[in-house]
């Protein structure tokens, strides 16, 4: 074990060429459906989504996007997945009396959501597509219900059937060019967002989606002005302002992406992601006390955040204090391999070995 300073520090110099740069870096592979809005007529029901996703990118799971008009409250839970729009009453087709049997099968359905009968909701669902093809909420809500299950493929044909059904139901376009980013067919994404734009455009939530293909396309000014429209229609989620930081990091922006990440957590203090490229900024900065509490508020918010463990840890060998380096790089390593991120995993070995 390395004593602290002296010729600890100067031991470490060869450490600190190799891995100045290597803090873990967030993907921005798109992830879709925050919350599931459940909807017959003009009454409204929430379900709040819980999916979780065992990697060293996982973020914690936020409610859908509240536009503006929006004055229903949410919760998160779990690990974050690209926003599905929350259903606006007033979007919704009309429907009229011609298939009772399909719209109490739809009812039904709602009823089955609210005793938290997922798959029972399914079955009412399909049932009451099938008994009226032309019913598009009764496809709509299917669609969402087997997103929730992770059924995307059977989600997005769902969906793609709501819009066939109802040309002018922007949401179902929405949810529809959702489901494609998270399925990473940017292209057809691309399509279905712009016209559920066209349909609404103050869809938050289309807004912040349709960022996410931007960007994944390269398209970054475009991608920034989605965000900052996302964020002018859906004040209350944080989840645009901090796409826009990731944004404003490809293209070097640092004093823009941090301001960003900032404005994340005025609205979300506990989003995980934000603290920890608060930290990454200021650790390239060298203030590591303050990237040290970045990283460690991380791991308040999300106790499996291994990358924020891997990066405390770079932060500790930098400041010669090796024991506490070893014991959140061994928790770091241990969480890489739980997570199935080999890759990271040997990475947090290798300094282990550097710092004994």
């Amino acid at each position: 074990m390395r004593g602290r300073g002296g010729e600890g520090e100067k031991s470490l110099e060869p450490f600190r060429k190799t891995c100045d740069n290597q803090l873990p870096f967030l993907s921005l592979k798109a992830q879709v459906f925050k919350r599931v809005s459940i909807t017959v007529g003009l009454s409204l029901l929430l379900l709040s989504g819980s999916m979780t996703r065992g990697s060293a990118q996982s973020r914690v799971l936020r409610t859908g996007l509240g536009d503006k008009r929006d004055t229903s409250v949410g919760s998160y839970s779990g690990l974050m997945k690209p926003l599905a729009p929350e259903l606006q009453a007033q979007s919704l087709p009309v429907l009229t009396p011609t298939q009772p049997a399909a719209v109490e099968q739809l009812k039904q359905g709602i009823a089955l959501i609210q005793q938290g009968k997922l798959p029972e909701a399914i079955a009412a669902f399909r049932q009451a597509s099938q008994l009226n093809p032309q019913l598009a909420p009764a496809h709509y809500n299917l669609g969402l219900a087997l997103r929730q299950v992770g059924q995307l493929q059977a989600s997005a044909d769902a969906f793609y059937k709501a819009t066939q059904a109802d040309p002018n139901f922007a949401l179902a376009f929405a949810n529809l060019g959702a489901a494609l980013l998270e399925g990473s067919n940017l292209q057809l994404a691309r399509d279905y967002l712009g016209r559920a734009l066209e349909l609404d455009p103050n869809l938050g939530v289309a807004h912040y989606n349709y960022g996410l293909v931007l960007s994944q396309l390269g398209e970054l000014d475009r991608a920034i002005a989605q965000f900052k429209s996302a964020m002018q229609l859906s004040q209350n989620a944080p989840e645009p302002s901090y796409h826009l930081g990731v944004t404003y990091l490809q293209q070097g922006k640092i004093k823009e992406a941090k301001k960003a990440f900032q404005q994340a957590l005025k609205i979300s203090p506990q989003y995980p992601e934000a603290h920890y490229h608060i930290g990454s900024i200021l650790f390239n900065e060298g203030n590591l006390d303050a990237a040290l509490e970045a990283f460690r508020k991380a791991t308040v918010a999300n106790s499996n955040y291994a990358n924020a463990y891997y990066a405390a840890g770079l932060v500790f060998l930098r400041q010669n204090r090796y024991s506490d380096a070893q014991q959140v790089l061994q928790y770091a390593r241990d969480l890489y391999k739980v997570q199935g991120n080999s890759q990271w995993a040997r990475q947090a070995d290798q300094l282990l070995e550097r710092s004994r």
